[in-house]
């Protein structure tokens, strides 16, 4: 019998009521690590969760995994994104200068 732990690889995953619920409750006590303990949680998951919520609303916390929708998504982030994809593509064009700059005869 192999008497190794097991390690899950699984996250859990908890509601939106239950993460909402959570923060309030952390809201008003003093003890948030006996609060985790008593949620099954870690307690600095209690806090991404209350920095989450206080920095979007609660109309957008929560919402799930992946990347927010295009309507969604800033602008500043999204130029950021096409910025960096433009300097990548940049690159690979001078690259390729150099390369073809060497083979003509």
């Amino acid at each position: 019998m192999d008497k190794t732990k097991s390690i899950s690889t699984e996250r859990k995953q908890y509601s939106k009521a239950f993460k909402e619920e959570a923060v309030a409750r952390l809201k008003q006590t003093d003890n948030a690590t006996a609060l985790a303990l008593e949620l099954g949680v870690r307690r600095n998951q209690l806090y991404k969760w209350a920095s989450q919520l206080e920095r979007t609303g609660p109309e957008k916390a929560f919402r799930g995994p992946g990347r927010p929708s295009v309507q969604e998504e800033d602008e500043l982030t999204r130029l950021r994104r096409e910025n960096a994809r433009l300097e990548m593509e940049n690159a690979i064009l001078k690259k390729a200068d150099a390369y073809f700059a060497k083979r003509k005869p």
